[in-house]
Order: C-alpha cells, then structure tokens, then sequence
C-alpha cells in the first residue's frame, strides 16, 4: 500500500500538532461551547468540526480544493458565507443575554444534533482549512512513493485524528471550567456575550483571508 515515508509522516504529524494545538477559530468555537453548555456539547461540537475536516480532506483527494486555489473569488466567497454564518451564531447568542422572565438556567440547551451542524458548517465554510489541504498537505506527498491520492487520503485521516484529540482536550478543560461558570444566571448571561464576542472575531478572521 503507497504510503508516505516514516520520516515525513513524522514531520507531518508535528507539523500538524503545531498547527491545531495553537488556538485558532475551531479551538474558539469549542470553547465558547464547552463554558456555555457544558463537555458533552463540546464533544458534539468536535465531532462536527473533524467530520468537516474529514469532507475538506476528500474534496482535496477530489480536486475541488485545488479548483478553489485556483479560483480565488472562490475562496473569497467561501470566507462571506462563512461569516454571515458566524454572525448568525453571534446574534443567536445575544438572545442569550436577556434575563430571563422566570427562574431557571437562561435559554434552552442547544440540541446535540444543531451543536453537530453548527460545528460542521463552521469547519466547513472555513476557507483556512480548504487552504490548508491545498497548499500545506501536499508538500508532504511522495510521489514515488505511490498515487497522491492515497498518501493524501492518509494524511489527511491523520490531521482529523490530531484535531480530534486536541479539539477535545480543549473541550474537557473548558467544561470543567464551565461547570462554576454555570451557576448563576449572572454568569450565563456574562458567558452568552463571550459566545458572541467569540463568533463575532471568528467573522473578521473568516473575511480577513
């Protein structure tokens, strides 16, 4: 089976702990869920965000990717409808802020399977990961190692594992914290405009490509 050299699956693999371990917009995303709702929605939000990391790695082995690099109004699109996307969200969670008319927590948890697809679309319609399988991945195919597509097959499983762990270490710390957080409805109304500070500056960084 065609597969990279272990030297350079090694290098890959640091390179893309360097990559996701820094904090970026799904590191953000994950935490703004996990202070607000708790672990569990964190860990929803990352299965979505590596399943979309998942269909970036097989539209790059598809070619679309590298059509977008190509098309730069492409890209550009992709970062406004990720935007309004991430202001969708902001504006979502300053409905959170108002106090609520009775007793009780402040608005109704979100669903597991809208906290999947938020994560989802977030990854999705993040033009910085299609870049990354474009112009990143592929320095680290071998060519007379095998058929590319293979190698970025298995690079690209490789880069959603890493995510994965490390979008869920994020996920776990950040739910212990919002378990103190959580207790007033002071606090929930506090953390419902840090939710939306979050979306807000992940917006600008979508545009800002």
């Amino acid at each position: 089976m065609p597969v990279p050299s272990p030297e350079t699956t090694l290098a890959f693999l640091l390179a893309t702990a360097a990559v996701v371990v820094i904090p970026g917009p799904s590191v953000a995303f994950v935490v703004a869920r996990s202070v607000q709702q708790g672990t569990r929605a964190g860990l929803v939000s990352v299965l979505g965000l590596e399943t979309a990391a998942a269909v970036h790695a097989g539209l790059s082995i598809a070619g679309v990717a590298a059509l977008l690099e190509l098309v730069p109004m492409g890209v550009q699109l992709l970062s406004w409808v990720g935007a309004g996307y991430l202001l969708c969200l902001a504006a979502l969670a300053l409905r959170r802020v108002r106090p609520p008319t009775s007793g009780g927590s402040l608005g109704a948890p979100v669903r597991r399977g809208r906290l999947f697809l938020e994560g989802l679309l977030v990854d999705l319609l993040n033009p910085k990961t299609a870049l990354f399988f474009v112009a990143f991945l592929p320095q680290f195919v071998e060519p007379e190692r095998g058929p590319a597509t293979t190698q970025v097959a298995l690079l690209g499983g490789a880069f959603v594992l890493v995510a994965c762990v490390c979008d869920s270490a994020y996920a776990l710390l950040a739910g212990r914290l919002s378990e103190r957080l959580r207790a007033s409805q002071s606090a929930q109304r506090r953390l419902a405009k840090i939710s939306a500070g979050v979306y807000l500056a992940l917006a600008v960084t979508a545009v800002a490509v």
